[in-house]
Protein backbone atom coordinates (compact mmCIF):
# COMPACT_ATOMS: atom_id res chain seq x y z
CA UNK A 1 0.00 0.00 0.00
CA UNK A 2 1.17 3.52 -0.80
CA UNK A 3 2.51 5.51 2.12
CA UNK A 4 -0.51 7.59 3.08
CA UNK A 5 1.46 10.41 4.72
CA UNK A 6 1.93 11.97 1.24
CA UNK A 7 -0.85 13.23 -0.98
CA UNK A 8 0.27 12.55 -4.56
CA UNK A 9 -0.61 14.73 -7.56
CA UNK A 10 -3.97 13.89 -9.15
CA UNK A 11 -3.98 16.27 -12.14
CA UNK A 12 -0.31 16.70 -13.15
CA UNK A 13 -0.10 16.32 -16.90
CA UNK A 14 -3.74 17.37 -17.30
CA UNK A 15 -4.31 20.69 -15.52
CA UNK A 16 -0.64 21.65 -15.69
CA UNK A 17 2.61 20.13 -17.03
CA UNK A 18 3.89 17.05 -15.20
CA UNK A 19 7.47 17.85 -16.22
CA UNK A 20 9.09 20.14 -13.61
CA UNK A 21 11.02 22.17 -16.20
CA UNK A 22 7.96 22.79 -18.38
CA UNK A 23 5.89 23.59 -15.30
CA UNK A 24 8.46 26.01 -13.94
CA UNK A 25 8.77 27.70 -17.35
CA UNK A 26 5.00 28.03 -17.79
CA UNK A 27 4.53 29.60 -14.35
CA UNK A 28 7.51 31.93 -14.84
CA UNK A 29 5.88 33.04 -18.10
CA UNK A 30 2.54 33.70 -16.41
CA UNK A 31 4.18 35.63 -13.57
CA UNK A 32 6.33 37.81 -15.81
CA UNK A 33 3.33 38.63 -18.04
CA UNK A 34 1.01 39.35 -15.10
CA UNK A 35 -0.43 42.85 -15.10
CA UNK A 36 -2.46 43.21 -11.90
CA UNK A 37 -5.02 46.03 -12.13
CA UNK A 38 -3.52 47.57 -9.00
CA UNK A 39 -0.61 46.99 -6.68
CA UNK A 40 -1.67 45.58 -3.34
CA UNK A 41 0.75 46.36 -0.57
CA UNK A 42 0.45 43.39 1.78
CA UNK A 43 -2.12 40.84 0.64
CA UNK A 44 -3.65 39.00 3.61
CA UNK A 45 -6.04 36.90 1.53
CA UNK A 46 -6.64 36.08 -2.13
CA UNK A 47 -9.37 34.52 -4.20
CA UNK A 48 -7.85 32.75 -7.22
CA UNK A 49 -9.23 30.44 -9.93
CA UNK A 50 -8.43 26.73 -10.24
CA UNK A 51 -8.94 25.57 -13.81
CA UNK A 52 -6.29 24.10 -16.09
CA UNK A 53 -3.43 26.57 -16.49
CA UNK A 54 -4.17 27.30 -20.15
CA UNK A 55 -7.59 28.54 -19.02
CA UNK A 56 -6.96 30.34 -15.74
CA UNK A 57 -3.21 30.35 -15.05
CA UNK A 58 -2.75 33.89 -16.36
CA UNK A 59 -5.57 35.16 -14.12
CA UNK A 60 -4.20 33.39 -11.04
CA UNK A 61 -0.74 34.80 -11.77
CA UNK A 62 -2.00 38.38 -11.31
CA UNK A 63 -2.52 37.56 -7.61
CA UNK A 64 0.55 35.35 -7.15
CA UNK A 65 2.84 37.96 -8.73
CA UNK A 66 2.09 40.19 -5.72
CA UNK A 67 3.50 37.58 -3.32
CA UNK A 68 7.03 37.74 -4.72
CA UNK A 69 7.81 40.83 -2.63
CA UNK A 70 6.71 38.87 0.44
CA UNK A 71 8.50 35.63 -0.33
CA UNK A 72 10.51 35.78 2.91
CA UNK A 73 7.58 36.91 5.08
CA UNK A 74 4.82 34.41 4.33
CA UNK A 75 5.40 31.10 6.12
CA UNK A 76 1.95 29.60 6.35
CA UNK A 77 -0.78 29.42 3.72
CA UNK A 78 -4.33 28.38 4.55
CA UNK A 79 -5.85 27.05 1.31
CA UNK A 80 -9.61 26.55 1.19
CA UNK A 81 -11.37 24.94 -1.75
CA UNK A 82 -14.74 23.48 -2.72
CA UNK A 83 -15.04 19.74 -3.30
CA UNK A 84 -15.58 18.75 -6.92
CA UNK A 85 -15.69 14.95 -6.58
CA UNK A 86 -16.61 14.00 -3.03
CA UNK A 87 -19.58 15.64 -1.29
CA UNK A 88 -18.91 16.30 2.39
CA UNK A 89 -20.57 17.92 5.36
CA UNK A 90 -18.33 20.39 7.16
CA UNK A 91 -14.65 21.01 6.36
CA UNK A 92 -12.13 18.25 5.73
CA UNK A 93 -8.46 18.33 6.66
CA UNK A 94 -6.24 15.69 5.05
CA UNK A 95 -4.51 13.10 7.22
CA UNK A 96 -1.60 13.36 4.75
CA UNK A 97 1.37 15.31 6.10
CA UNK A 98 2.60 16.64 2.77
CA UNK A 99 1.32 17.40 -0.73
CA UNK A 100 3.56 16.44 -3.65
CA UNK A 101 3.81 18.38 -6.94
CA UNK A 102 6.32 18.08 -9.79
CA UNK A 103 8.20 20.95 -8.08
CA UNK A 104 8.60 19.02 -4.81
CA UNK A 105 6.83 18.43 -1.50
CA UNK A 106 4.84 20.98 0.47
CA UNK A 107 4.47 20.18 4.17
CA UNK A 108 1.19 20.48 6.03
CA UNK A 109 1.56 22.85 8.99
CA UNK A 110 1.18 20.54 11.98
CA UNK A 111 0.35 23.23 14.57
CA UNK A 112 -2.31 24.74 12.33
CA UNK A 113 -3.66 21.26 11.58
CA UNK A 114 -3.97 20.41 15.28
CA UNK A 115 -5.71 23.70 16.02
CA UNK A 116 -8.06 23.41 13.05
CA UNK A 117 -9.01 19.85 13.98
CA UNK A 118 -10.54 21.14 17.25
CA UNK A 119 -12.84 23.59 15.46
CA UNK A 120 -16.56 22.85 15.06
CA UNK A 121 -17.45 21.32 11.70
CA UNK A 122 -13.93 20.06 10.97
CA UNK A 123 -13.25 16.41 10.09
CA UNK A 124 -10.09 14.57 9.04
CA UNK A 125 -10.54 12.72 5.75
CA UNK A 126 -8.11 12.14 2.87
CA UNK A 127 -10.85 11.13 0.43
CA UNK A 128 -12.11 14.60 -0.53
CA UNK A 129 -8.48 15.62 -1.12
CA UNK A 130 -7.27 12.60 -3.08
CA UNK A 131 -8.61 13.57 -6.52
CA UNK A 132 -9.34 17.25 -5.87
CA UNK A 133 -7.62 19.69 -8.25
CA UNK A 134 -8.61 22.99 -6.61
CA UNK A 135 -5.82 23.02 -4.01
CA UNK A 136 -3.29 21.10 -6.08
CA UNK A 137 -3.20 23.67 -8.90
CA UNK A 138 -2.34 26.46 -6.42
CA UNK A 139 0.72 24.72 -5.03
CA UNK A 140 3.15 25.16 -7.97
CA UNK A 141 2.32 28.90 -7.96
CA UNK A 142 3.10 29.10 -4.24
CA UNK A 143 6.27 27.04 -4.73
CA UNK A 144 7.33 29.50 -7.42
CA UNK A 145 6.65 32.68 -5.42
CA UNK A 146 7.39 31.85 -1.75
CA UNK A 147 10.53 30.53 -0.08
CA UNK A 148 9.78 28.55 3.08
CA UNK A 149 6.13 27.89 3.69
CA UNK A 150 3.76 25.22 4.95
CA UNK A 151 0.09 24.79 4.10
CA UNK A 152 -3.19 24.01 5.78
CA UNK A 153 -5.38 22.47 3.04
CA UNK A 154 -9.11 22.61 3.83
CA UNK A 155 -11.83 21.12 1.62
CA UNK A 156 -15.04 23.02 2.30
CA UNK A 157 -18.32 21.14 1.90
CA UNK A 158 -21.82 21.87 3.21
CA UNK A 159 -21.03 24.16 6.12
CA UNK A 160 -22.23 27.39 7.66
CA UNK A 161 -20.10 30.36 6.58
CA UNK A 162 -19.67 31.37 10.24
CA UNK A 163 -17.81 28.11 10.89
CA UNK A 164 -15.48 28.84 7.98
CA UNK A 165 -14.92 32.35 9.37
CA UNK A 166 -14.23 30.90 12.84
CA UNK A 167 -11.59 28.57 11.38
CA UNK A 168 -9.92 31.50 9.59
CA UNK A 169 -10.08 33.61 12.76
CA UNK A 170 -8.43 30.91 14.85
CA UNK A 171 -5.47 30.77 12.44
CA UNK A 172 -5.45 34.42 11.33
CA UNK A 173 -1.93 35.10 12.61
CA UNK A 174 0.06 38.06 11.31
CA UNK A 175 1.89 38.88 8.05
CA UNK A 176 3.36 35.35 8.07
CA UNK A 177 -0.09 33.85 7.35
CA UNK A 178 -1.75 34.09 3.94
CA UNK A 179 -5.28 32.90 3.14
CA UNK A 180 -5.95 31.51 -0.34
CA UNK A 181 -9.51 30.76 -1.45
CA UNK A 182 -9.59 28.60 -4.58
CA UNK A 183 -12.74 29.32 -6.62
CA UNK A 184 -13.99 29.85 -10.13
CA UNK A 185 -17.00 32.09 -10.83
CA UNK A 186 -20.02 31.33 -13.05
CA UNK A 187 -20.06 28.06 -15.00
CA UNK A 188 -21.22 27.30 -18.54
CA UNK A 189 -23.12 30.42 -19.55
CA UNK A 190 -22.68 32.16 -22.92
CA UNK A 191 -19.84 34.70 -22.94
CA UNK A 192 -21.78 37.98 -22.50
CA UNK A 193 -24.15 36.55 -19.91
CA UNK A 194 -21.19 35.20 -17.94
CA UNK A 195 -19.47 38.60 -18.00
CA UNK A 196 -22.63 40.25 -16.65
CA UNK A 197 -23.11 37.61 -13.92
CA UNK A 198 -19.47 37.70 -12.84
CA UNK A 199 -19.41 41.50 -12.64
CA UNK A 200 -22.42 41.32 -10.30
CA UNK A 201 -20.64 38.71 -8.16
CA UNK A 202 -17.51 40.88 -7.97
CA UNK A 203 -19.64 43.85 -6.89
CA UNK A 204 -21.03 41.72 -4.06
CA UNK A 205 -17.54 40.61 -2.99
CA UNK A 206 -16.38 44.25 -3.02
CA UNK A 207 -19.21 45.01 -0.56
CA UNK A 208 -18.00 42.09 1.63
CA UNK A 209 -21.53 40.71 1.22
CA UNK A 210 -21.26 37.12 2.48
CA UNK A 211 -24.35 35.73 0.74
CA UNK A 212 -22.81 34.24 -2.41
CA UNK A 213 -24.34 31.03 -3.72
CA UNK A 214 -22.87 28.10 -5.64
CA UNK A 215 -24.13 29.39 -8.99
CA UNK A 216 -22.07 32.55 -8.56
CA UNK A 217 -18.85 30.82 -7.47
CA UNK A 218 -18.09 27.15 -6.87
CA UNK A 219 -16.10 28.13 -3.78
CA UNK A 220 -18.99 30.24 -2.42
CA UNK A 221 -18.89 28.58 1.03
CA UNK A 222 -15.21 29.40 1.51
CA UNK A 223 -15.57 32.89 0.01
CA UNK A 224 -18.49 33.73 2.33
CA UNK A 225 -16.42 32.64 5.32
CA UNK A 226 -13.56 34.86 4.16
CA UNK A 227 -15.92 37.82 3.61
CA UNK A 228 -17.29 37.51 7.17
CA UNK A 229 -13.73 37.50 8.55
CA UNK A 230 -12.69 40.29 6.14
CA UNK A 231 -15.51 42.43 7.49
CA UNK A 232 -14.33 41.93 11.04
CA UNK A 233 -10.70 42.67 10.17
CA UNK A 234 -11.63 45.54 7.85
CA UNK A 235 -9.83 44.11 4.86
CA UNK A 236 -10.10 45.95 1.54
CA UNK A 237 -10.76 43.86 -1.60
CA UNK A 238 -8.89 44.71 -4.82
CA UNK A 239 -9.90 43.22 -8.17
CA UNK A 240 -6.68 42.27 -9.98
CA UNK A 241 -8.07 40.42 -12.98
CA UNK A 242 -11.46 39.24 -14.25
CA UNK A 243 -11.76 37.11 -17.37
CA UNK A 244 -13.35 33.90 -18.53
CA UNK A 245 -12.38 30.87 -20.56
CA UNK A 246 -13.75 32.61 -23.69
CA UNK A 247 -10.97 35.18 -23.22
CA UNK A 248 -8.20 32.64 -22.64
CA UNK A 249 -8.45 29.26 -24.30
CA UNK A 250 -12.07 28.23 -24.80
CA UNK A 251 -15.05 28.85 -27.06
CA UNK A 252 -17.62 31.48 -26.13
CA UNK A 253 -20.77 29.33 -26.00
CA UNK A 254 -20.23 27.90 -22.50
CA UNK A 255 -17.62 29.69 -20.47
CA UNK A 256 -16.26 29.58 -16.91
CA UNK A 257 -15.49 32.83 -15.10
CA UNK A 258 -12.18 33.51 -13.34
CA UNK A 259 -11.16 36.32 -11.00
CA UNK A 260 -8.16 37.20 -8.90
CA UNK A 261 -9.05 39.31 -5.90
CA UNK A 262 -6.61 40.38 -3.23
CA UNK A 263 -7.58 41.55 0.26
CA UNK A 264 -5.28 43.96 2.07
CA UNK A 265 -5.13 45.01 5.70
CA UNK A 266 -3.99 48.51 4.83
CA UNK A 267 -7.06 50.75 4.62
CA UNK A 268 -6.77 52.79 1.48
CA UNK A 269 -9.24 55.67 1.61
CA UNK A 270 -8.20 57.05 -1.75
CA UNK A 271 -10.21 54.33 -3.52
CA UNK A 272 -13.44 54.83 -1.59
Amino acid sequence: MAHASQRLPAVAGRFYPADPHSLHAQIAGFLSAAMPAELVDAPKAMIVPHAGYIYSGAVAASAYAELVERREVIRRVLILCPTHRVAIRGMALPAAQSFITPLGAVAVDRDAWLRAREMPGVIVDDRPHADEHAIEVQLPFLQSTLNHFQILPVAVGEVDAHRVAALLESLWGGPETLIVISSDLSHYHPYRQAQWRDKATIAQIRQLDATLNGDQACGAGAINGLLLAACRHRLTPHLLDLRNSGDTAGDRERVVGYASISFSETLDHAHH
